[in-house]
């Protein structure tokens, strides 16, 4: 089983150069992963728009000896007109932290406000670093974790007539208040040109109050199940985190890869236990496990089965196969068994590596005694090939994350066309050198 190691290991570690070397100018443009990056876009837009709250995310380093220390989060969020969503101290990150919580030093704050009122009205007055990007909060306020959203306060909540500070909605909820949309006024801690600056910690909640908070989306999932608010908000990621199932996952994991390694269960049948252990111990539910189904590989994958069959059982990959190796019939060894690798990569790509495998061993092996080549060499040059389908994704895996990766055809084929030669050349030095 691991005779084939060593070429493995050459394989991986030439994978990883190629794209640790050469991946910023083969790999696609960095894009937002799937809707939820766009739909948290969409909704800061609607915000900007409808509340006026037009503002950035920046990340200021609080120095030893600041005249900040000592400080509340609420009086510097009032006096300089800015959100404090976030708090680093001691490598201790606190995010949506009390209103209350006074600011240490040597310290990290993450700051939402207008770059004007930031830069020149806060950092620079109290000797303040600004980052040119976010560090410890980089993953934090990702699109993908948080954002802006909109919660309405309903008839008969138990919120109503307590100010927001009184229910300690950051502690209790997550939720960061940037304003209230009361009828047609907003109130905010940001003057603008529509209001004046509000404390809006200090405002009795009515009924029908928008609240516009920044929030974990994991946190806005759970509120949800809060019949004392109504998220109005629903383009956000909504998958629920259940840290406290990992045991069972990891569990049933090693179950399905222990009947893989040393059963003679069938691969489908291995896994197919593995995720009804998954189901019946609520890991995840059974219409999360549909959705998760990416429909449009199931069909990829139902169309290339049948093409795959055709070209075998119209006998179209024999017919190929023999024209091919008849081409080299008189060629060195290194160049027929070269052929035979090139020929198996091109057959994988139509057919399923099995498939392919199975048809090409058998005239690997006859060409190999027929030119005094080992056959146990060519018979592993075409297993080793029919791996080597990364050019378009009409391999299982290929296709499985076309969609959480937002792949196109285009960039499997500009991406990984040269890797393929790589992977060639590569797995032909490997076998000349171990065996």
């Amino acid at each position: 089983m691991f005779s084939v190691t060593p070429i493995g290991v050459m394989l991986v570690l030439t994978g990883v150069l190629y794209f640790v070397l050469f991946g910023r100018w083969v790999l696609p443009a960095q894009r937002e992963r799937g809707e939820d990056a766009s739909s948290a876009r969409s909704m800061q837009t609607y915000v900007e728009n409808t509340y006026g709250l037009r503002a950035d995310m920046f990340e200021i380093r609080v120095p030893e000896g600041s005249i900040l220390i000592g400080q509340t989060l609420a009086d510097v969020m009032v006096a300089h007109n800015l959100y404090i969503l976030g708090t680093s101290y001691r490598g201790h990150k606190v995010i949506a932290p009390m209103a209350d919580t006074k600011i240490e030093a040597p310290a990290r704050l993450a700051v939402l406000g207008l770059r004007r009122v930031v830069e020149h009205q806060f950092a620079e007055p109290y000797g303040l670093e600004i980052l040119l990007q976010l560090d410890v909060f980089a993953d934090d306020f990702a699109a993908t974790q948080s954002g802006v959203a909109e919660v309405v306060i309903p008839p008969g909540s138990s919120v109503v007539g307590q100010t927001p500070i009184d229910l300690r909605l950051r502690q209790t909820h997550g939720l960061s208040l940037l304003a209230i949309q009361r009828g047609e006024e907003t109130l905010s801690h940001v003057e603008t040109e529509d209001h004046v600056a509000t404390h809006i910690g200090q405002v009795p909640l009515q009924v029908g109050d928008t609240c516009v908070v920044h929030v974990q989306w994991d946190r806005l999932t759970r509120l949800k199940s809060d019949r004392d608010f109504v998220v109005v908000t629903s383009d956000f990621p909504q998958e629920e985190l259940r840290p406290h199932k990992v045991g069972w996952a990891l569990a049933f994991f090693l179950i399905a890869l222990s009947l893989i390694l040393f059963s003679d269960l069938r691969l489908s049948l291995c896994l197919l236990i593995g995720a009804i252990g998954m189901v019946l111990s609520r890991v995840l539910s059974i219409d999360e496990a549909y959705e998760s189904i990416s429909w449009s590989t199931v069909f990829l994958l139902a169309s290339l089965i049948p093409l795959g069959q055709a070209v075998q059982n119209t006998g179209t990959a024999d017919w190929i196969a023999a024209h091919v190796l008849a081409l080299l019939k008189g060629w060195p060894i290194w160049s027929l068994q070269a052929g035979i690798a090139v020929l198996a990569t091109a057959f994988t790509l139509v057919m399923s590596n099995v498939g392919a495998t199975v048809l090409l061993v058998p005239l690997a092996v006859s060409i190999a005694v027929s030119a005094g080549g080992n056959p146990a060499v060519f018979a592993l040059t075409v297993a080793i090939s029919t791996s080597n389908s990364f050019l378009i994704p009409t391999h299982q895996v290929n296709a499985l994350i076309m969609g959480p990766a937002g792949y196109r055809v285009v960039d499997f084929v500009r991406s990984v066309g040269i890797m393929t030669l790589l992977f060639l050349v590569v797995s032909m030095t490997g076998l000349a050198l171990f065996f």
